[in-house]
């Protein structure tokens, strides 16, 4: 989700894709807000986590397989 869009920005976006009843869907923050604070706002918000830009592949693709892991027994 990026945080600045136009219109409605990722926080809100988020809030009421969870208001939806959407809890199980990952939502990660991907934006170049990195200051002190930032990434509580975007948990605080219902995103699942946080990735600052410049978006780094081996950083996605390890996040992808952080939240699509199945839990072991």
């Amino acid at each position: 989700m990026d945080i600045q869009m136009p219109l409605m920005d990722g926080l809100e976006a988020t809030k009421v894709i969870r208001a939806k009843g959407f809890s199980a869907i990952p939502i990660v923050a991907m934006t170049a807000r990195a200051m002190t604070g930032d990434h509580d706002s975007c948990l605080r918000a219902g995103m699942t986590d946080y990735i600052t830009k410049p978006i780094r592949k081996n950083v996605v693709l390890e996040m992808a397989e952080k939240l699509t892991r199945r839990p072991t027994l």
